[in-house]
């Protein structure tokens, strides 16, 4: 059973940063791809960002495109996801996923979920 577990979130000002982390409890933590998502209140959940094993391939939705980047440390079990010049619409719970095969942007491709951590941007 794969466990992902996020931290990192909080309250940050308009135009700060934050860098998210997720930590798996999986021995074979390089085989996964491991994807970012985000849901706000009321809205659907939105595809982030999602990294290979190697980094080779990465993918970023458009709204983040150019202001998060993803990014893992195999040998620590975790990825990353820095976020920068954050506005009010990032505003959601942020949720790191493994999936056993190849990145992907769609929810159904991952098999594993953390419980997610929560970002507020706000001054």
């Amino acid at each position: 059973q794969v466990q992902l577990v996020e931290s990192g979130g909080g309250l940050v000002q308009p135009g700060g940063s934050l860098r998210l982390s997720c930590t798996a409890s999986v021995p074979d933590f390089s085989r996964f791809s491991l994807g970012w998502f985000r849901q706000a209140p009321g809205k659907e959940r939105e595809f982030l960002a999602c990294a290979s094993w190697n980094l080779d391939s990465k993918y970023y939705g458009d709204s983040v495109k150019g202001r998060f980047t993803v990014s893992r440390d195999n040998a620590k079990r975790t990825v990353y996801l820095q976020m920068n010049n954050l506005t009010p619409e990032d505003t959601a719970v942020y949720y790191c996923a493994a999936d056993g095969t190849g990145p992907g942007t769609e929810e159904w491709q991952y098999d594993y979920w953390g419980q997610g951590t929560q970002v507020t941007v706000s001054s």
